[in-house]
């Protein structure tokens, strides 16, 4: 099986759990409640995708911006417009195929800017590995302000995975994952001991050891301060995001920044497991306001239209992007 055949049946496999979950999230609102969900959506405030459009473009330019910051050490200085597009055009490809806008938009800077590709990878990993530690920072604080909902859920989630038939917490099923994780581990030690030479543990060991070494290059950063500014900025735009699209519907526009936060923290899990979110970015939402006492069809629809807007905004930027980057750099980008 080759390896754009794994990724078709996995972006099906990811895409039929969104489709799923869409057809669940819309099978847990009561029959009674159909007119409350159907009402949230008609009265909603589809001005404010406005200032969520400009909050959130504002987040992809200081996610190019922090781009640049990573290829300094290797000598490369990109346009930021290019940057940009290039940003922008790899999140259009992400809807598509997930983790096909990574390697695109490596390939436009390198038509562009004559950056290889293969240099610009680590750059990918070590943003990703950012975004990974920025997403726990941003649990951290939603636990902290919001201990009774964000406990309560987690609590919640994992006491489903270890129920018994009676609906009991079971210690059993606790131990079992313990002991099938430390199999795994062992496992998996002992194979990369014994199979060393095999080429699928090279490129295993070769990508762990980029993201390490990714890690540790963010401390060699000339400018390490700013590429920390731009991360707090980008992770603080999504935040605001989120809260201004709170406004949008009836019953959720009296939330505050820490309802946000919770709410970002766990629809981003959404939009990490189905391509774009679809389905899970508003199911998650919901599930976290519906712990902030908000019925499960209004945090529903709002999640819906927080989740639409982001789609609008890749989709419409995106393809600007893609239409304007050949023009950029035939007409308008000096020549060096």
């Amino acid at each position: 099986m080759n390896k754009k055949t794994i990724s078709f049946l996995q972006y099906i496999f990811f895409f039929g759990l969104g489709v799923f979950l869409v057809w669940w999230s819309l099978h847990q609102i009561p029959n009674n409640k159909w007119n409350e969900f159907l009402f949230s959506l008609k009265s909603a405030k589809y001005w404010l995708i406005i200032p969520v459009f400009f909050i959130l473009s504002f987040s992809h330019i200081l996610r190019s911006l922090r781009w640049r910051i990573l290829m300094q050490p290797m000598g490369y200085y990109p346009s930021l417009l290019n940057t940009f597009f290039a940003v922008m055009i790899g999140y259009l490809a992400n809807l598509a195929v997930p983790r096909l806008g990574e390697v695109l938009k490596c390939t436009i800077l390198a038509k562009y800017e004559k950056v290889p590709a293969e240099k610009l990878v680590g750059t990918i990993v070590v943003e990703r590995a950012i975004d990974v530690i920025s997403l726990g920072i941003i649990f951290l604080l939603a636990f902290v302000t919001q201990y009774e909902v964000v406990g309560e859920y987690t609590m919640q989630i994992f006491t489903q995975l270890f129920k018994n038939k009676n609906g009991h917490f079971s210690t059993t099923k606790i131990f079992i994952v313990l002991i099938i994780i430390g199999f795994l581990f062992v496992v998996i030690k002992i194979w990369f001991n014994q199979f060393s030479h095999l080429k699928i543990v090279i490129a295993i060991k070769k990508i762990l050891r980029g993201i390490w070494e990714g890690l540790i290059s963010v401390l060699k950063l000339q400018q390490k301060g700013l590429f920390i500014l731009y991360t707090i900025g980008i992770w603080s735009m999504y935040v605001t995001g989120t809260w201004v699209g709170l406004y949008a519907t009836e019953g959720t526009a009296g939330l505050g920044f820490t309802q946000a936060l919770s709410a970002l923290a766990f629809a981003s899990i959404g939009m990490i497991i189905t391509p774009g979110g679809i389905g899970a970015y508003a199911y998650f939402l919901a599930k976290v306001l519906e712990k902030n006492n908000i019925p499960f069809e209004i945090g529903y629809a709002n999640g819906t239209l927080q989740w639409f807007a982001q789609f609008l905004i890749v989709v419409i930027v995106g393809f600007f992007c893609m239409s304007i980057l050949p023009w950029y750099n035939k007409s308008i980008k000096p020549k060096n």
